[in-house]
């Protein structure tokens, strides 16, 4: 993904096609309001409209201890997936990158057997902060080796995250073995949603307070893109705003995986889909992104519920399965016009 400061002016006058002046499209936002009222209402048990005026009916109940996290659980974590795959297209500057391939994702994986194993009763705030610190350091690695390595093709960029993922995954699944625990990891391979009830999932607010950061890091993450020597000609800190980025991704990607599991493709269709349409500018369409990631999940998740009801598949396969198919017609439509 290469800017210039030309393409740049480019971009943010075309950003604008089809939002409004707080950077929504409302066609999108009016079908992320019925996916969300559609999740309140799909599932195995259902909602009766007349006895959720009584607060001691089971349909209360089910909406208030179940339902209604859920819907916020998938939000959170659409809206942190998408808002991060696209801090570290930026960053790398590859539009084939999100925590899944960059080693991020597995790295946070480590880090929560690692705190298992040396610190049991850590609790799941101190497993997050173990998960956080691996993804971190697996992230900074990536980008390191992405810098010093030149690549005449950008598809190898993406390919070297893989190979380093799956090398992490290696390392934490031989370290799972070897502590008798890979049951417990297993645990975490698929994002599932199903577990979420009340008390279990408020670690997911975590992420408000990242997605608000990374708008107001929005224009830094914009000029990032551009490169180094454009970013250090502008009077951005490079390396500064890069670690800024690098850990708001290691804290959203951490949160998730301890909360439901790992969960893929979000934060790489989604930012492609936006700039296809929309452009660059983060400042215009973070929002777009957000709102993008968060339909993206709840349809992944509806489709779960209903596929095999009243039984459920875990969204970690809608996802991959949905979200893959959209990805390779992007990359079929990306080369039909080249």
């Amino acid at each position: 993904m290469n800017f210039s400061t030309q393409g740049s002016a480019q971009v943010s006058c075309r950003c604008r096609r089809g939002l409004n002046v707080a950077g929504i499209d409302w066609r999108l936002f009016s079908c992320f309001c019925l996916l969300s009222v559609g999740s309140l209402f799909v599932g195995a048990d259902t909602l009766v409209l007349d006895d959720l005026a009584d607060p001691l009916s089971d349909s209360w109940l089910t909406l208030t201890a179940s339902r209604l996290p859920r819907l916020a659980a998938l939000l959170l974590a659409g809206v942190g997936l998408a808002v991060c795959g696209v801090i570290l297209q930026h960053i790398v500057r590859n539009r084939f990158v999100e925590p899944a391939t960059s080693g991020g994702l597995d790295g946070a994986k480590l880090g929560i057997l690692v705190s298992l194993t040396l610190l049991p009763g850590v609790g799941r705030f101190g497993q997050m902060m173990f998960a956080v610190v691996f993804c971190l350091i697996a992230s900074l690695v990536y980008v390191a080796v992405i810098r010093r390595i030149r690549f005449s093709n950008t598809a190898l960029v993406p390919v070297i995250g893989l190979m380093y993922g799956s090398v992490l995954s290696a390392v934490a699944e031989f370290y799972a073995y070897q502590n008798n625990i890979l049951q417990s990891m297993q645990g975490w391979l698929l994002g599932d949603f199903s577990k979420v009830v009340q008390g279990h999932y408020e670690l997911m607010y975590l992420i408000l307070p990242v997605v608000v950061l990374t708008y107001l890091y929005a224009h830094r993450f914009t000029v990032l893109g551009m490169g180094e020597e454009v970013a250090g000609s502008l009077g951005l800190r490079y390396a500064a705003t890069a670690s800024v980025g690098l850990f708001l991704v290691a804290m959203t990607v951490s949160i998730t995986v301890i909360t439901v599991g790992g969960v893929y493709f979000v934060g790489l269709v989604i930012p492609n889909l936006v700039a296809m349409r929309y452009g660059d500018n983060l400042k215009n369409t973070l929002p777009v992104v957000a709102l993008g990631g968060a339909s993206l999940l709840l349809i992944c998740d509806i489709v779960g519920r209903l596929m095999l009801y009243p039984f459920e598949v875990p969204i970690g396969l809608t996802a991959g399965g949905l979200g893959g198919c959209v990805f390779l017609l992007i990359i079929l439509r990306g080369g039909a016009r080249g």
